[in-house]
């Protein structure tokens, strides 16, 4: 089937503070909620009004990685209504104990797909983390069809890793 994707740039140095609506002591944020509302009132309604999409939220996902995958975790739970599908890549969970927070108080609100990335070279609590998000998903009420949770031994916190295991998550979030 086709799809259409929709790349976004980082605001290089300014990503942080783009990408977390928490703030951290040492590293900003806290716009995280303006760049998501960015993306559901203004970037998807151009999207949807412009091409020939299928805009209902079994056939929209959020993908994101480090960061981006932060903020993609936070989307999904804010608008499950329009991200029924997420791809969490090598998230940022370390930058605040709030994105567990905010898993377990916004819980399961409509069935949606959840696609989490890790790599064992990543270092930190990396593949931990991601095995703690997959067992919250699971407590708020996601089954096992609903989550793939996937660790790689030789994915390190780059692009080439995100961008190699990128098709097998988009076949998993999208084959219905």
């Amino acid at each position: 089937s086709s799809a259409i994707v929709v790349g976004i740039d980082n605001g290089g140095s300014h990503r942080i503070d783009e990408y977390s609506p928490w703030v951290h002591p040492s590293y900003g944020g806290g716009e995280g909620d303006e760049y998501t509302e960015f993306l559901v009132y203004t970037l998807k309604p151009y999207i949807d009004s412009h091409y020939r999409t299928l805009g209902d939220a079994a056939n929209t996902g959020i993908i994101g990685s480090s960061m981006g995958g932060l903020v993609s975790l936070y989307a999904a739970l804010e608008f499950p209504q329009v991200f029924g599908k997420a791809g969490i890549f090598s998230p940022s969970l370390w930058f605040s104990e709030q994105a567990f927070q905010h898993v377990a108080a916004r819980g399961k609100q409509q069935d949606q797909k959840w696609y989490l990335l890790a790599g064992s070279q990543e270092g930190g609590n990396m593949a931990a983390n991601a095995y703690r998000l997959e067992n919250l998903l699971h407590k708020v009420g996601f089954t096992v069809s609903q989550i793939a949770l996937v660790i790689k031994e030789d994915g390190s916190h780059s692009e080439w890793f995100w961008a190699r295991e990128f098709p097998d998550a988009y076949i998993w979030l999208f084959n219905n």
